[in-house]
């Protein structure tokens, strides 16, 4: 029983620890948070501009080959289909 009520008190304690601690890790996270933006770089308009063409090429260029090979496949599979229906 007394071990029992030794570690409640130890859990009660390492909890009040844990929240009279908090305004300090918050104060250290928001730190590092500030530092890691210091670091970070925002790109010019020029190369949103760039990356953002490069994207909508790109995505016309999937979109291209896409629809054709759905065209073969789906070409492919109708005269398979006639094929074995007409005979």
């Amino acid at each position: 029983m007394a071990k029992g009520l030794a570690v409640a008190e130890e859990q009660q304690n390492s909890g009040m620890e844990q929240f009279k601690s908090a305004p300090a890790r918050l104060n250290e996270f928001l730190k590092d948070v500030r530092a890691e933006m210091r670091k970070a770089i925002v790109p010019s308009r020029a190369e949103v501009q760039t990356t953002t063409i490069v994207v909508i090429v790109t995505v016309f260029i999937f979109a291209a080959y896409f629809w054709l090979v759905d065209n073969i496949i789906g070409r492919g599979i109708e005269m398979l289909l006639h094929k074995l229906i007409t005979r």
